[in-house]
């Protein structure tokens, strides 16, 4: 009786054998697409293996998430909320800044979208020469502060929109909206069934399965450097099925008593922080989690940085800064290791 079973089930394992072996050399066979363009002030590459070039498709979301959060469209929500204009909120929006409020938390305020106006005050005082007066700095502090913003939901629970305390707030969401625009790509090629890919919007990454070569993605993290000075590689990570961001102040120094630091604004202090990390590269489940995470990172400095790191498993940190010396340091988290391909 189990041997006439078992002839039974003969043809369909073929079958089962067959089809696999199929898909399997469909997948192979099938071509890998290469889109590249510009968004949100920046550039993007997108590679991928499908036997249709989605470049339409990927650019239609990319405009929407572009129309939600980018600070260079005079007329998506985010700008249109910082003109005080009556706007409802839409759903790529709210994403966004739940999940950066939820960040700003985790980090005591490390992260925060109202920052915008420190960070122009002392940047275009960096390019004069001219820091801002301590009096511009208290004025700004007053604008700043992610507990001063809220999400509103209507009466009919319909509508969300953003309550400020103070109408002169403004929101930033640049150190978030590119890592989210990788997570949207990805969402609409798995839609696709899509399982070989990496997005990347200016600097920031997502992948998936392997590369045209069929080995693992690999992503380098740049040196920081000094103006005029030739960039190199810090470091080779394997970055498959993972989101990787990195916020770096390269190129962008300024000295004290002869140590190097970081043209990264505190939110708390209006000042620019002093410490010794340089650049934070963050993988995490979602690419706007390592963007926001990266960003927190550069205010927070090393240890703190690290401190959080115990408390946050999910995530993966490779930092680069300067020790006592003044020489190139480098410090990664336990997981971590794993991801080194080449130091």
């Amino acid at each position: 009786m189990n041997y006439k079973k078992l002839l039974w089930q003969v043809p369909f394992l073929l079958l089962l054998i067959v089809g696999t072996v199929l898909i399997i050399r469909q997948q192979h066979d099938q071509p890998y697409q290469h889109n590249k363009g510009a968004i949100f002030g920046t550039t993007y590459s997108i590679t991928y293996q499908s036997g249709d070039d989605l470049h339409d498709e990927i650019l239609a979301e990319l405009q929407r998430v572009d129309a939600s959060l980018s600070m260079f469209n005079e007329t998506s929500t985010i700008s249109r909320i910082n003109r005080n204009e009556s706007v409802e909120t839409d759903e790529m929006f709210n994403e966004v800044f739940t999940l950066a409020q939820k960040v700003s938390e985790e980090t005591d305020g490390a992260f925060d979208m109202t920052v915008a106006p420190l960070v122009n005050a002392w940047g275009f005082g960096f390019k004069q020469g001219m820091p801002p007066t301590p009096h511009v700095i208290d004025s700004l502090r007053q604008l700043v502060g992610y507990k001063k913003v809220t999400l509103a939901t209507s009466q009919n629970q319909q509508e969300t929109s953003i309550v400020k305390a103070d109408p002169r707030i403004m929101l930033d969401g640049s150190a978030i909206a590119k890592g989210y625009g990788c997570d949207r790509v990805a969402k609409l090629l798995r839609r696709k069934d899509i399982k070989n890919y990496m997005i990347e919007i200016g600097g920031e990454v997502v992948t998936n399965g392997v590369n045209p070569n069929r080995v693992a993605w690999r992503i380098g993290v740049t040196k920081p450097q000094e103006e005029g000075s030739q960039e190199g590689l810090q470091t080779i990570l394997n970055v498959s099925d993972k989101a990787m961001a990195t916020s770096g102040n390269y190129r962008r120094f300024y000295y004290k008593d002869g140590k190097k630091y970081a043209h990264t604004i505190d939110p708390k202090t209006g000042h620019p922080v002093q410490h010794s990390l340089l650049s934070a590269t963050v993988l995490a489940p979602s690419c706007a989690e390592a963007d926001a995470y990266a960003t927190s990172f550069m205010v927070m400095g090393l240890q703190r940085s690290q401190e959080l790191l115990k408390r946050h498993p999910e995530l993966m940190a490779y930092l680069i800064y300067t020790d006592a010396q003044g020489n190139y340091a480098t410090w990664y988290s336990a997981n971590m290791k794993e991801k080194i391909v080449q130091e």
